[in-house]
């Protein structure tokens, strides 16, 4: 009887793992709706992504020179990026340059987004004015007008102020890192006013967290300082991630970075060494260094695992493997009673006496 209601219930968990793994009609029509929804999306980035990277990389391996017939292509291999490397000296003291201020600015910019989200999501009045005030820089300050207001010295502190705190950090820090920190003062405004995305980004991460769990650490004496470290953190951790990768990518390709603009004169340069295949090759560069940096600070901020998941997943393995030692003993046990029966068929055992050596 036990081995009916066994081999019943083995059926049956059968019957409901293939269930599982196999989607039912209404699962396959939804997944090829979603496959249809997604060939838009393929296309375009095909046509306006992977079509443009192949045709920037063979841009970079060539000479260009615009005729009246047309473009002439003078195949060059890896020409452009040796004479960038080695014979142009402004674009890598532009991109040491550029790596010491955004590895500086960008800390600044997620912390300050932090710290202006923390506030706006506190209870208090006129919250959506607030809101619209640190978001309004983004929509206003881009193309022409940062230029502009850069150039009337609106993103920028007063000069006597940059001075001081240049004479200040100067006196203390090495030359090659007090004049980014100084150059990062200079533009404090400036680097401040790209913090409108990560504010509303980390608000929402902020709204997401069950209100719940700050009462049940105030019930237990927590501060609100360790509701911060042990709470809000560990919940806005992907959301800093995404912050700060996305601050790279801005600040990377704004319009004002010096190293856009450093490409930007050589693609219309008239000269013969340069031109779109020069700016191509400049371009990859600065996509290779910009594609490390985010990945250093995707390193160090995905690095390290919360240790509640270690346990959660060290409980899965083990809930796992002990699920696979239970189907085992259970197929050695239903072996057995089928070799049992087998030899009770035969007649070479008896229904009422068994060997010990037939289990």
């Amino acid at each position: 009887m036990e081995e009916k209601k066994m081999t019943y219930a083995d059926k049956k968990a059968l019957r409901e793992r293939m269930k599982r793994l196999k989607p039912g009609k209404l699962e396959r029509r939804y997944a090829r709706m979603g496959y249809v929804f997604m060939i838009p999306w393929f296309i375009g980035a095909a046509v306006f992504l992977a079509y443009p990277l192949c045709m920037s990389f063979w841009y970079a391996l060539n000479n260009i020179r615009i005729t009246p017939l047309g473009q002439k292509f003078t195949f060059l291999g890896y020409g452009n990026f040796t004479q960038i490397l080695i014979q142009d000296p402004d674009f890598v003291v532009e991109l040491v340059n550029y790596l010491t201020s955004t590895v500086l600015s960008v800390p600044i910019i997620v912390v300050f987004a932090l710290i202006i989200a923390m506030m706006l999501n506190m209870n208090i009045k006129g919250k959506g004015f607030f809101r619209l005030i640190f978001f309004l820089p983004v929509i206003i300050v881009s193309g022409p007008i940062l230029g502009m207001l850069n150039s009337e010295g609106a993103g920028s502190i007063s000069a006597v102020d940059v001075q001081a705190i240049s004479g200040a950090i100067g006196s203390v820090l090495p030359s090659i890192i007090a004049e980014p920190i100084s150059d990062l003062f200079g533009n404090m405004i400036t680097t401040l006013w790209y913090s409108g995305v990560q504010i509303l980004i980390f608000l929402s991460g902020l709204q997401k967290i069950d209100r719940s769990m700050y009462e049940a650490a105030k019930i237990d004496g927590g501060s609100g300082w360790e509701c911060f470290w042990k709470i809000t953190l560990p919940n806005l951790r992907s959301m800093i991630l995404l912050n700060t990768i996305y601050t790279v990518v801005f600040i990377s390709n704004n319009s004002e970075n010096p190293i856009i603009v450093l490409i930007k004169e050589s693609m219309f340069s008239g000269t013969k060494e340069k031109g779109y295949g020069y700016a191509s090759a400049m371009a990859w560069l600065y996509s290779l260094v910009v594609l490390l940096l985010v990945g250093a600070f995707a390193l160090i901020l995905a690095g390290r695992k919360d240790q509640y998941e270690k346990q959660v997943k060290r409980a899965v393995k083990l809930r796992k493997k002990e699920a696979r030692e239970k189907k085992r003993i259970e197929r050695r046990n239903r072996r057995n009673a089928a070799r049992i029966e087998r030899k009770r068929e035969k007649g070479q055992i008896t229904s009422h006496t068994t060997s010990r050596s037939d289990y």
